[in-house]
């Protein structure tokens, strides 16, 4: 999780400066004429009226260098109460600070730091937004899209071990989003993986054996499933038959054969647990939905996905 953190940081920085170099920029520079942002017209009037070149008095010169003190102590107080990410970039701007953040937004919101602006703009100007950019922000702030977003530009880089790490955060983040499964499964094609995966809670099993079809039916390592849900498992080789119990519900079967109980009542299976290269495999529609757990195929990246409501 550190890393996934560090990426985001470096992300946001780069735009932060980024930002706060144009605003900068932009208040420097009050357009053509002197440095005090006159045009030349208007310092012609003032020079006629007796005005000095630089627009005012000795007296008003004492005043603007109080004004500016107390503005600087303002300034001080107002920097130690702020904790945001953004204030380096756009400052104390009162009521309209959310305005520069909008605009900022507008560049960053395919991108993680999209997700950062996106969740200041709804918690500290809410107020000040219309309902459809609330519904924007509220979609733009969502994680996992801020994460896929940081994956694909991590793999248009060239960098594909990384989008993979970050991708799989993604998941983590909404284990119930299958397209962040089809993404990371196009991120695996790339890398040469291949093959049924299978997410239980958003976690990738990595047991010695991979997820097998059979007769139109999935099967999968029942240890995968039972360690995910916290089910408490025995198996019994005389019977060769393995029994799963989870929140009061037991589910027990057998190898080999297609009949399976359910708090001891009998279930017909379409196809037999077997056991595929000394693991045992059961099928996995089957199993998940007696424990009370929710299974989907997501047919593109061939995952078999399963998590609790």
């Amino acid at each position: 999780m550190k890393k996934i953190l560090s990426i985001l940081a470096s992300c946001f920085l780069a735009i932060s400066v980024m930002s706060g170099a144009a605003l900068a920029k932009s208040e420097n520079s009050n357009g053509k004429g002197n440095s005090n942002g006159k045009g030349k017209a208007e310092a012609a009037t003032e020079a006629a009226a007796g005005v000095p070149a630089n627009g005012s008095t000795a007296a008003d010169k004492d005043k603007e260098k109080d004004k500016d003190k107390d503005k600087e102590q303002s300034k001080e107080v107002n920097k130690e109460s702020v904790t945001t990410a953004t204030y380096a970039t756009y400052g104390d701007k009162g009521h309209n600070g959310y305005k520069g953040l909008l605009h900022a937004i507008e560049n960053v919101k395919d991108k993680p730091a999209g997700a950062v602006i996106a969740e200041l703009l709804l918690t500290r100007y809410n107020t000040e937004l219309t309902p459809e950019m609330k519904t924007e922000l509220e979609a733009i702030k969502d994680k996992d899209a801020a994460l896929t977003a940081l994956a694909e530009m991590l793999n248009q880089k060239g960098s594909v071990t990384d989008a993979v790490y970050v991708q799989k955060e993604a998941i983590l983040a909404n284990v119930k989003n299958l397209n962040s499964y089809k993404k990371l499964g196009k991120l695996y094609a790339q890398t040469g993986k291949k093959g049924i995966k299978l997410y239980v809670n958003g976690e990738e099993s990595t047991s010695g054996v991979a997820p097998v079809q059979n007769g139109g039916s999935t099967l999968v390592p029942f240890k995968a499933i039972a360690e995910s849900l916290k089910a408490e498992v025995v198996w019994n080789p005389q019977e060769r038959s393995v029994t799963m119990t989870r929140e009061g519900t037991e589910v027990k079967l057998f190898i080999d054969k297609k009949t399976a109980y359910v708090n001891g009542q009998a279930v017909s299976l379409q196809v037999a647990p077997a056991i595929v290269k000394g693991n045992t495999v059961v099928p996995a529609r089957f199993v998940s939905e007696a424990l009370k757990a929710t299974v989907k195929w997501e047919p593109e990246s061939q995952s078999v996905v399963i998590y609790e409501e």
